[in-house]
């Protein structure tokens, strides 16, 4: 995470103007015509909640709150600012294998069915330490982490700015945005509630069974004590959802035969990467690490002064797809990382994690290992939304009857949300972890329209055929498709402000693209 992770994508959705460059939709050249059939909203939308306040959920605060929306934003940590809230606690353990996508962040957890709301448990002790733990899920980031860090046009960075900046300063930039609107944890909005994780998304119904918004379960763990704590459980109805959440929450763990004997035989030995913290704990040990892009390629540059050897496990980049290049990361590696093949099997272990083997895909047998990091990323997943999760489905397009048609399959990537926003069944679901929240606030305030369900459907079938289908680069923009983008939502938005009133927007602000020199 050196490079480029959650604040980027999260700064240029704070433009106003323009999301992050690594999502791609299908569009048209130019915006609707005066034919187009337009979507109707089953009820009026005022009321919305917004899951997350890293970059992304804070952005978007703002501009509903702008645009006159009765607003609740809801965090599951202590402060706002997402990843870039740094401790030195680290987060659970990750599941080897992976748990099913629809728990692979948490599991939800609900009051007991048909107890009285508010309903409210004690927890003393250890189980209070878990708990709040498991609760906040301290985020993947490292002690000697720098990033670069593009600017937020309203709050510049100081003329001077380093490119690359400490994740400390990065939290505290973060944080003083979410001050100047109100929404840092000393402000005591009521419109947010931090330590507050949304536990079930559902569709709510009105009297005559019609549906008529969301209600949302919400748990929040708050400490009574020096080692106690209490959860409560509350319900909150809303007529419109944002899923700000990320995607840094599901660490993914490839199932590599042997591997799971391995992770119960040697606990602690094996590691998701946004376990690490510091190169301390690998001084003078022969380290494994499976992955070689951004994470993995950082993690080897910062324990490389202090591990006694490195082997780099990386697996061959041949996709034809419009991806990052693995040459770009391999380029970082330290001179003294020996680069290995993909692992084919780890290998029935011995006494000692030391005297246990791991077969290499050309046939090639390693020993000696102390740790292995896997650094083999993280998949989408929103267990909240339990019904819009189907790990039975893989990448084949799934065209049947069945609803709601699945927004997570196999973790990969995300699908039926039209602009990889709107969940195409019910636009009332918006998901901004990489696009721009003018265009949430002008179609759910219908000063901007998207086309009806059956267009919609239609354009989504278009883009998986153009993209040559699902599959983990499925999200994944290049300098070709971000202008397209550009210059859609350019004429999209500035087209319907002309007709409903709506804001205009002027693109990327040279302040969101490089601090000042």
């Amino acid at each position: 995470m050196h490079a480029r992770p959650t604040l980027l994508v999260g700064i240029l959705a704070i433009n106003l103007q323009v999301a992050v460059c690594n999502q791609t939709p299908l569009l048209p050249s130019t915006p609707y015509s005066e034919t187009t059939s337009f979507y109707k909203f089953q009820w009026p939308i005022k009321k919305v909640a917004i899951i997350g306040a890293g970059p992304g959920g804070l952005v978007n605060y703002r501009e509903f709150v702008k645009a006159g929306f009765d607003v609740r934003l809801f965090e599951r940590d202590t402060l706002p600012g997402g990843n870039w809230h740094y401790t030195d606690e680290t987060p659970v353990n990750a599941p080897i294998p992976n748990a099913d996508i629809s728990v692979a962040d948490f599991t939800p957890s609900l009051p007991p069915k048909g107890a009285k709301l508010p309903y409210e448990e004690d927890y003393n002790g250890e189980p209070s330490d878990a708990l709040r733990r498991s609760h906040r899920a301290p985020k993947p980031i490292w002690d000697s982490l720098h990033s670069n860090a593009a600017a937020i046009p309203e709050l510049p960075w100081p003329k001077g700015t380093a490119w690359e900046l400490p994740h400390a300063k990065i939290g505290r930039y973060v944080r003083a945005f979410a001050s100047f609107h109100g929404v840092n944890s000393n402000d005591e909005n009521p419109r947010v509630s931090f330590n507050t994780r949304v536990e079930l998304v559902e569709k709510r119904y009105n009297k005559y069974g019609e549906e008529a918004g969301w209600t949302l379960t919400l748990k929040k763990v708050v400490r009574t004590g020096l080692k106690s704590s209490k959860a409560v459980w509350t319900t909150e109805d809303f007529d419109a959802v944002v899923v700000a959440s990320g995607r840094y929450n599901a660490p993914n763990v490839p199932d590599i035969a042997g591997l799971a004997v391995w992770a119960d035989r040697f606990p602690g030995h094996l590691i998701h990467s946004r376990q690490y913290r510091t190169p301390d704990l690998y001084a003078n040990q022969t380290v494994l690490i499976v992955g070689a892009a951004t994470s993995g390629g950082e993690i080897s540059r910062d324990i490389s002064p202090k591990a006694q050897k490195i082997y780099q496990s990386v697996r061959p980049d041949n996709t034809s797809r419009n991806h990052f290049q693995l040459d770009l990361f391999l380029r970082r590696l330290p001179a003294n990382v020996t680069v290995v093949p993909e692992i084919k099997r780890f290998l029935p272990p011995g006494g000692h994690i030391q005297d246990s083997r791991v077969e290499l895909g050309n046939g090639t047998i390693i020993s000696g290992i102390d740790k292995v990091i896997f650094a083999t990323g993280y998949r989408y997943t929103f267990p909240f939304l339990p019904q819009f999760h189907n790990s039975s489905v893989k990448h084949a397009d799934d065209e049947s009857s069945e609803h709601p048609r699945p927004i997570v399959t196999d973790g990969t990537h995300l699908r039926s949300l039209y602009l990889d926003t709107f969940y195409i069944e019910d636009p009332t679901l918006g998901f901004v972890d990489k696009y721009l929240a003018v265009a949430l606030t002008s179609v759910w305030s219908n000063k901007a329209k998207i086309p009806d369900t059956l267009e919609l459907w239609r354009l989504q079938r278009e883009r998986v055929e153009q993209l040559g289908g699902y599959g983990k680069h499925f999200q994944f923009l290049g300098a070709e498709r971000t202008d397209v983008l550009i210059r859609f939502f350019l004429g999209w938005l500035n087209d319907a402000a002309t007709k409903y009133g709506g804001r205009t927007i002027n693109g990327i602000d040279a302040a969101s693209v490089d601090p000042p020199s």
